[in-house]
């Protein structure tokens, strides 16, 4: 009869132990509760707690990394795309994520998508995709307002994937090509405005200057002297003209 009674003891004493001792690690709190009601914060280290009077919830401090899953969003402009993101999370205040709010992890998680919706449903498409690092801190902010009250500091958000229906896709294609063409255009139309503004300085300074005129008109001798033609049209300068034609007014008068 001795050895059932020294066995159940030592079962009995093993029990309270286990009930009695914890050790929490560098990244682990315990929540203590004394008779049900919120005593103090523990750890990590060493934990002794009353078995039957002391209950304690371990609380996990490191960065959660949670997937959103796929959503549904309708964007301003309305066209609708399939959008999903990574949010990084840790919990800073332990009494609040488990005494405010009963399962975190789903409760973030459920508040994350909403405010995915909600923010990326008050912008256009293009914003979707050219302005994503401005949406990501729009929504990390809105989500760490949000769950401070859960003890809950948001790190970042992610937008990983705006996904986009086939026709979409070939109707951003078109416009993308409509605009490279009116871009290729716009150049076309200034380089011409340059030019013609440097041809009309250029003939300015020519008829400023009667040497430069003389000087050009050289030159364009030359060029013509060493084409091979069999015609040469020779060009003769207005102001070679002129003095015969004022000598044979003088005459007729």
């Amino acid at each position: 009869m001795l050895f059932p009674t020294v066995g159940i003891i030592a079962a009995l004493a093993i029990v309270i132990l286990y009930n009695t001792i914890k050790i929490l690690k560098e990244y682990e709190r315990g929540v203590i509760f004394f008779l049900g009601r919120f005593q103090t914060v523990k750890g990590p280290g060493l934990i002794i707690l009353i078995p039957g009077i002391q209950k304690m919830t371990k609380v996990d401090l490191r960065v959660i990394v949670m997937d959103v899953p796929t959503q549904d969003v309708i964007s301003r402009d309305n066209v609708s795309v399939k959008v999903n993101a990574v949010i990084y999370f840790r919990i800073v205040d332990p009494e609040k994520a488990v005494i405010r709010v009963a399962n975190v992890f789903e409760a973030t998680s459920q508040l994350s998508q909403t405010t995915l919706r909600s923010v990326l449903g008050q912008h256009e498409l293009d914003d979707m995709l050219a302005e994503r690092d401005k949406l990501n801190t729009d929504i990390q902010n809105l989500l760490d307002a949000r769950t401070d009250n859960w003890g809950i500091k948001v790190a970042n958000v992610e937008i990983k994937h705006v996904d986009l229906d086939e026709s979409m896709i070939r109707a951003i294609a078109q416009q993308a090509e409509a605009e490279r063409a009116r871009r290729a255009k716009v150049i076309n139309a200034e380089a011409e405005k340059q030019a013609a503004q440097m041809l009309a300085d250029a003939a300015k300074m020519l008829a400023s200057e009667e040497q430069a005129l003389q000087l050009r008109y050289l030159q364009t001798l030359k060029e013509i002297a060493n084409e091979k033609t069999n015609t040469i049209v020779f060009p003769l300068p207005i102001e070679l003209v002129e003095p015969i034609l004022k000598l044979a007014n003088k005459s007729k008068s």
